[in-house]
């Protein structure tokens, strides 16, 4: 296989600062230490994406802005616009869809582009530094692009030196390249298995690979496996064609602007959350067997809790009820400041199984389902909305990308 994975810098304030040179604003937001951010009054206020000047002062993606503006007080800071970003990655996939058809759209700012039909290493080093030109030649914002025989060596090489630069990490460089690095750097290994591994003694990507395979499925389970394989550069995963959401999941969170601590308020969240997963569920043609919710109190300590049902399904009221259920189980009672609902082992709609009792309740409730998408596909999203939201404060459907948990629109596996 030849593989890329194009990532874009500083995504979001790297279109930004685009658009705005475009439109004719002297000011480079890539050469100042500037973020793009939330809106501190509403409770959103996290960095989004920084600049690398930014960078410097120590300000970390999906930090407050209270705390980066500390760091450096004269931040310039400047609101997200999702409908452009979303612009600005159609863009970039046309542009790739001119050197192969089978790519897949990782998350809004990230792509895999399969190159093994089109030509030799050689032509796909090449070809890599043509792609990274022409972004920045013809749609004013900067990549990195990995190439490498999978999609994990990929995604790896993609990370080195940046910005506006192709990198290689073939299997005869992992050892040179790749094991030298930080055990955090390894992608699936987060926060919690790198204070293990650390715990452990094992703090390169080296040292994990050449750790005992049975050593880690014993500490963590399959994914110990899992962290094992990618820390040798081992990954077998093919380019799927196509969007990104059947292999990520769907969520949908938002951060309330006040303190909630009654229960039925945070149900009445829960539901409108629910609203837009089961919404693009239908929309994507899947359905999902698991279902997770999140919880931030106002200490921002996070806390989940996850089920996975007897039967997929993409009805709003079965998912709903069982975010409920496991809010109820797992809500501690402390004041909550965000909220989040999360479905996924996603499969297509004709690949489901029913339990035969359940058959016509469920597709009663999934013809209505479909019939209020398509009238608020047409009429807009506030044409039918359930009783309970009628003249409150709370909106019917709340949540969207953009949310603090949705920034990234990371995929979790490859």
């Amino acid at each position: 296989m030849l593989v890329f994975h194009i990532d874009v810098n500083s995504a979001y304030l790297s279109w930004e600062a685009a658009y705005r040179l475009q439109h004719g604003e002297p000011l480079d937001l890539r050469t100042v230490p500037a973020v793009v951010g939330g809106s501190e009054k509403n409770r959103h206020g996290i960095v989004l994406a920084k600049s690398i000047p930014a960078k410097k002062y120590g300000i970390k993606t999906g930090e407050p802005l209270v705390q980066a503006r500390r760091k450096c007080p004269h931040l310039l800071t400047v609101p997200p616009r999702y409908g452009l970003y979303m612009k600005a990655s159609n863009l970039l996939f046309q542009v790739l869809q001119e050197y192969s058809p089978y790519i897949q759209r990782f998350s809004v700012d990230e792509c895999f582009l399969d190159y093994t039909r089109q030509g030799t290493a050689e032509q796909a080093l090449a070809v890599a530094h043509n792609i990274r030109q022409r972004v920045k030649n013809e749609l004013g914002f900067t990549v990195n692009i990995g190439v490498a025989n999978n999609k994990l060596l990929a995604k790896m090489a993609s990370d080195f030196q940046k910005p506006d630069h192709v990198h290689t990490l073939f299997p005869d460089e992992v050892e040179t390249k790749m094991w030298p690095l930080p055990v955090g750097d390894l992608f699936m290994v987060g926060r919690a298995t790198l204070r293990k591994l650390l715990g452990m003694g094992i703090t390169t990507i080296g040292e994990l690979a050449q750790t005992d395979e049975r050593f880690l499925r014993a500490h963590f389970k399959s994914h110990g496996g899992v962290i094992w394989r990618y820390a040798n550069g081992l990954d077998d995963t093919i380019v799927h064609v196509g969007d990104y959401l059947p292999h990520r999941g769907v969520g949908n969170g938002t951060t309330i602007g006040y303190d909630v601590t009654e229960r039925h308020i945070a149900h009445m969240y829960l539901l409108s959350l629910t609203e837009k997963v089961a919404m693009r569920l239908r929309a994507g043609g899947h359905v999902a067997q698991v279902v997770a919710i999140s919880i931030k109190n106002n200490s921002l300590m996070r806390y989940s809790h996850q089920m996975r049902l007897s039967a997929p399904t993409n009805v709003t009221n079965d998912i709903y009820e069982t975010a409920q259920k496991l809010f109820d189980d797992s809500w501690q009672g402390d004041p909550i400041r965000h909220l989040h609902v999360r479905v996924s082992d996603l499969r297509p709609c004709d690949e489901s199984q029913l339990q035969i009792f359940e058959i016509d309740r469920h597709r009663q409730l999934q013809r209505l389902d479909l019939t209020i998408d398509h009238l608020r596909q047409r009429y807009g999203s506030q044409i039918m909305q359930r009783g309970v939201f009628v003249n409150g404060k709370i909106k019917a459907m709340a949540g969207g990308v953009g949310e603090e948990d949705d920034y990234k629109m990371m995929s979790s596996i490859l």
